[in-house]
């Protein structure tokens, strides 16, 4: 997802510590809400009403949360085209605003085939808004010389979760059926989005400067296979945390604040792992963090008491966007150049992950009985990436 981790890159202009752009932050902040942090996970807490209300199965909550994968993964690809390097400040207002118009129509649908297309619309403008706004405000970070912000842009994406889990939360105990949540859901990005253009107003920022690669193509190879594997680990858990919680009485006391905890714990997520790559390294920094989540991804589905589904939720947060960040990190300072493109690489081997992970658990869920079968194929592939990261060449000192 992110462009840069916390670990921050080299400023082209200025000097680290130069005075605070405060409007893009505000900005970049808002639109990670909007996109991600409402756009893409407020599926999960709206999931459970959503499905009781209309008999679905797991398979098809599973299908319509691939489809929003799908559609991120498309969105992905699109936003390398050199198009959108034209007029963005125009693209992300479209595709912010789609990520309105699609929530808000999922209120008024009733049928598996519309909340997939909805869904995947909304998840191909998720992408574009992630990368779009990222892109802007980096840029802006990089010319006043305060790339080391970078951590309080991504922080929107804890913070849309914490919010919209808060709403529907609050909306849910006030007696709202699942058509609200989503009305209520989409009223609550536009108010969100509604500030962002002008406080992006101001002079086009300059263009990313290609760098000369410094890592082999195996290299490069391995660092993509295990992001997409990340995707797969985390998404699993993501999609379906609240509806865990829903199928065991015991945790039904955790079920009002437990994707709450999940958006606290993302906020300040990159900022802490980004101390913790200044210390030890990409490779470390990242394995440490694959295993913390892969620990919160069974905690899920092992330990059937509230402190575990609590752990799994502060250690799922505290980890997926942090993570997101330092793969990203990683591949643009192992082969950096174009920002956008090298952003929308990762994203679309990040994409396909997820992609899978949704629907194969519904599948295996209804097939089982539960998601402790998928879960721990999740903490498998969580492993995996770890020990792929861990053996890339040199990686700390290219990172």
């Amino acid at each position: 997802m992110p462009v840069s981790g916390a670990a921050a890159p080299v400023p082209a202009a200025g000097e680290a510590g130069g005075r605070l752009p405060f409007p893009a932050l505000a900005a970049g902040f808002l639109a990670l809400a909007v996109a991600i942090g409402i756009g893409r996970f407020v599926y999960t807490p709206i999931l459970p009403a959503m499905a009781d209300g209309l008999g679905l199965i797991r398979a098809e909550t599973g299908l319509i949360g691939s489809a929003n994968f799908a559609g991120y993964l498309a969105g992905a690809l699109a936003s390398a085209h050199p198009l959108l390097l034209r007029g963005r400040r125009l693209w992300l207002a479209g595709a912010l605003g789609t990520c309105v118009a699609t929530l808000v129509a999922m209120s008024a649908c009733s049928t598996l085939a519309a909340f997939v297309a909805l869904r995947f619309v909304g998840g191909a403008a998720s992408a574009l808004g992630f990368v779009l706004a990222t892109a802007l405000v980096m840029d802006r970070l990089t010319r006043t010389g305060r790339s080391d912000l970078a951590a309080l842009h991504y922080a929107g994406v804890g913070s849309g979760i914490a919010l919209s889990a808060a709403v529907v939360s609050i909306a849910r105990e006030a007696g709202c059926e699942w058509r609200g949540l989503w009305i209520i859901s989409g009223v609550l990005a536009l108010g969100l989005a509604g500030p962002i253009l002008w406080l992006l107003q101001g002079s086009a920022p300059a263009a990313s400067r290609a760098q000369a690669g410094t890592a082999t193509s195996a290299s490069i190879a391995r660092l993509v296979i295990a992001y997409g594997l990340f995707g797969f680990g985390y998404v699993i858990t993501a999609t379906f945390l609240v509806a865990i919680v829903r199928t065991l009485p015991q945790l039904a006391t955790a079920e009002a604040y437990v994707w709450l905890c999940v958006g606290l714990a993302a906020a300040p997520s990159v900022a802490i792992w980004g101390w913790v790559e200044r210390r030890l390294g990409f490779r470390t920094s990242f394995a440490l963090a694959c295993l913390v989540e892969a620990s919160g991804v069974m905690a899920s589905v092992l330990a059937a008491h509230v402190p575990a589904i609590l752990y799994a939720a502060v250690a799922l947060g505290g980890t997926f966007v942090a993570l997101t960040s330092l793969g990203i990190d990683g591949a643009r300072r192992l082969h950096a150049g174009n920002r956008q493109r090298i952003v929308a690489v990762m994203m679309a081997a990040f994409g396909t992950g997820q992609v899978i992970g949704p629907v194969a658990a519904g599948v295996l869920a209804d097939a089982t009985g539960s998601f402790t079968v998928p879960s721990l194929a999740a903490a498998a592939a969580l492993l995996i990436a770890a020990a792929l990261v861990l053996s890339l060449p040199g990686a700390d000192a290219a990172a």
